[in-house]
């Protein structure tokens, strides 16, 4: 039977978060990517929730937690400790996707001792040799000086008259899922290159030492696939053979669960409700 998915809010110092919540034992927590809200999570929550306890959070300036004017993977990680620790949660399982992915292994490399495991979906946070680092070029279209948006108007006329609609309207679909969500635009491209650059996680992944699942979605760019197999590098990480949905991955994560605690996924309860 699916169980009620619980939504709550709650103030913290760095302001208003809220999250969706179902079930008892072992708690995950679910963090989502950077162009969605905790609502990505919901196939998952339902499969997962008479099993485990699941939290899938909006993180700040995202869905329905509080905006602010400026974001960054250090005050997304602060937020979810003092968010852990106001409701007395110790030990979690951290689930992430893109930047929350990014998120999670900083979170991990912060509270190593809180974090049994974790699984990775498509993580952003590293700089690349091939590719460098991927959001550069998006930075045209959104950041501070958004040379590619300008252009994308100005060339809208000689692509219909070059008969190249196809490819504008392309890029057009790209500026508007990046101006849905300006949060992440924020985070990503209108900060200095030197403060993002320097919360990447390159040089600290050999000190990521819990059990890590990294999984590539069957969208992920050949920038995410690099990302993907450099987390992998992590001592104890594990790079899934074959691209996944993220509403596929409940038995995946169910095993990691029960690798940890020695139990089968079904026996691996507790007295705890929802909090």
């Amino acid at each position: 039977m699916t169980l009620p998915i619980r939504n709550a809010r709650i103030r913290l110092p760095q302001g208003q978060l809220f999250w969706k919540e179902v079930g008892t034992g072992p708690t995950i927590i679910f963090l989502h990517g950077a162009w969605s809200d905790s609502g990505e999570w919901t196939p998952l929550l339902d499969r997962l929730g008479d099993r485990f306890h699941c939290i899938a959070p909006d993180l700040l300036g995202f869905g329905e937690s509080e905006r602010l004017g400026n974001y960054s993977i250090a005050l997304e990680t602060e937020c979810l400790a003092d968010y852990l620790d106001t409701l007395r949660i110790s030990q979690v399982y951290l689930v992430g996707h893109s930047i929350g992915a990014w998120v999670a292994a900083n979170y991990a490399l912060q509270y190593a001792h809180q974090v049994s495991g974790l699984v990775l979906i498509d993580p952003e946070g590293v700089e690349l040799d091939n590719h460098g680092y991927p959001w550069r070029r998006a930075r045209g279209w959104v950041g501070s000086f958004p040379i590619w948006t300008l252009l994308l108007w100005l060339l809208r006329p000689l692509a219909w008259l070059l008969g190249k609609q196809s490819q504008w309207r392309s890029h057009h679909r790209t500026y508007q899922k990046l101006k849905r969500s300006p949060a992440a635009c924020r985070l990503l491209f209108q900060r200095r290159w030197a403060e993002l650059q320097a919360e990447l996680l390159t040089e600290r992944l050999p000190w990521l030492k819990q059990p890590l699942l990294v999984v590539q979605s069957p969208t992920a760019s050949a920038a995410q696939q690099e990302m993907a197999q450099r987390y992998a590098t992590a001592p104890q990480a594990y790079l899934q053979p074959k691209p996944a949905e993220i509403s596929d991955l409940a038995d995946a994560i169910c095993a990691m669960i029960a690798g940890e605690t020695g139990e089968h996924p079904d026996e691996s309860r507790d007295d705890r409700g929802m909090i």
